[in-house]
């Protein structure tokens, strides 16, 4: 068989496939977001939040009032504009599909982004406290940090809390593509993947953090720290799309410890607050408050704190 012949063989093959499985099909006036803007998104508002650190400006120079205004302007346009296009490309899939739109026209879909973008703006105050919590709290924690501005600009940690944090704001008001596509791309720079869903209290730390997994409908209290390849799973996905908005990821309480390599699922598992989970352990069960756990093989050795 020479190349060619090859070659119109698998073109065939392929488009047979895009005809079974539908998804491909995109009809005229259809698009997607577009992934590169979505992280020059993240890349700008960092800049935002760290101003100084990120960019080619220098700060000594420049009013930070006329930074922030300036920088903020441009972001507003391009994050409105794939917001319009996500919910536009959501409710025609809905259309197409026989099911009821999320906006009765054009209008209402524009309208629908205007207010979700500035929902987002009015939020970044209160995202870059509790990032500003979260920088001290992987400083105090880690005595190799030599400083905050260390942690800002080194810390894989940091970045992936970061982009959480924004996308968590869009992921509330259901926007549909975006924050999943910002979490996924921070899970590729850094290994930690943390679901825009997730529910995480202030002073978070992650140290390390290859591995992570930090599922949909998982809560996190206030001053909890995390080591690499902890997963918070689901106990059972077996119902697949069944599942789709109910609990199914485990409950951390306030100022819980969770050492590397361990695994802690389900939706109605509870870790107390004031607990210590050592490394290596797998727990599908609640754990009381002021708790140390740790696995060493064959049994499950559980000590109440003093």
């Amino acid at each position: 068989m020479d190349i060619k012949t090859r070659i119109n063989e698998t073109a065939k093959a392929l488009e047979q496939n895009y005809k079974e499985q539908g998804i491909f099909e995109i009809a005229v006036g259809m698009k997607l977001p577009k992934r590169s803007a979505i992280v020059e998104i993240i890349n700008e508002v960092r800049r935002v939040m760290f101003p100084g650190f990120f960019g080619t400006e220098n700060i000594a120079f420049v009013s930070l009032d006329n930074f922030a205004g300036n920088t903020l302007a441009g972001i507003y346009l391009e994050l409105y504009k794939q917001i319009r296009i996500a919910f536009m490309f959501q409710n025609q899939k809905r259309i197409k599909n026989g099911k009821e739109p999320i906006a009765e026209n054009q209008q209402a879909i524009e309208t629908m982004a205007e207010r979700v973008t500035q929902k987002f703006f009015d939020e970044l105050p209160k995202v870059q406290k509790l990032l500003l919590k979260d920088v001290q709290a992987l400083f105090d924690g880690d005595p190799a940090a030599e400083s905050l501005e260390d942690v800002i600009f080194s810390y894989p940690g940091l970045y992936a809390i970061y982009v959480y944090r924004i996308a968590h704001v869009l992921y509330q008001e259901k926007v549909p593509y975006v924050p999943r596509i910002m979490t996924e791309y921070a899970h590729g720079k850094t290994g930690i993947d943390i679901n825009p869903g997730a529910t995480i209290g202030e002073y978070f730390f992650i140290d390390h953090g290859t591995g992570i997994v930090i599922g949909e409908t998982c809560e996190i209290g206030n001053h909890v720290k995390i080591y690499q390849g902890v997963t918070l799973g689901a106990l059972s996905t077996m119902k697949g799309q069944e599942l789709s908005g109910k609990k199914r990821h485990p409950t951390i309480g306030d100022n819980v410890v969770i050492y590397s390599n361990t695994t802690i699922l389900g939706g109605q598992t509870i870790i107390g607050k004031n607990s210590v989970i050592a490394g290596n352990t797998f727990v599908t069960y609640s754990i009381p408050e002021n708790t140390r756990v740790s696995a060493f093989v064959p049994d499950l050795q559980i000590q109440k704190r003093e």
